[in-house]
């Protein structure tokens, strides 16, 4: 069974303590993970918003105008969900991920056109196929 999301009480905005008290040690990766994606490089932004259809705060990433991932908070975990089109289905196969990562794509049920492609995180060595997806969608036109 999956953790329970978090983030849900619209008045109280995700800070760096309200995000490490819903981390945990997992507060570091995420910490590590949103330098390097805002940094000149990814050049990146991500934007807390309260959503009232799932009733939680979601970090939504952004490059120029367009949404590269949503991030959501869970117990001693961040989730990214990124959305692709069948047509990006041969590029991801050739990417330098894990095998485990691209097989989980590949089953994933889409959701009207969009396929989603979603990362557990709460290692920092899972960034590695993270940055790489991140660096992939945002090449994309």
């Amino acid at each position: 069974m999956e953790a329970q999301m978090l983030l849900r009480d619209a008045d109280i905005f995700p800070s760096d303590k309200i995000l490490e008290d819903a981390l945990g040690e997992g507060f570091n990766v995420l910490v590590s993970f949103l330098e390097t994606i805002t940094n000149n490089e990814y050049a990146l932004t991500l934007e807390w918003r309260y959503y009232n259809d799932g009733k939680a705060w979601l970090g939504k990433a952004v490059y120029k105008k367009k949404t590269i991932f949503w991030l959501s908070v869970w117990e001693g975990f961040f989730k990214t969900s990124f959305f692709f089109t069948e047509k990006h289905l041969e590029a991801i196969a050739k990417l330098d991920i894990s095998e485990t990562i691209k097989d989980e794509f590949a089953k994933a049920k889409t959701i009207g056109k969009l396929i989603p492609m979603i990362f557990d995180v709460n290692k920092e060595n899972q960034l590695g196929d993270l940055l790489t997806v991140v660096w992939f969608k945002t090449s994309l036109k």
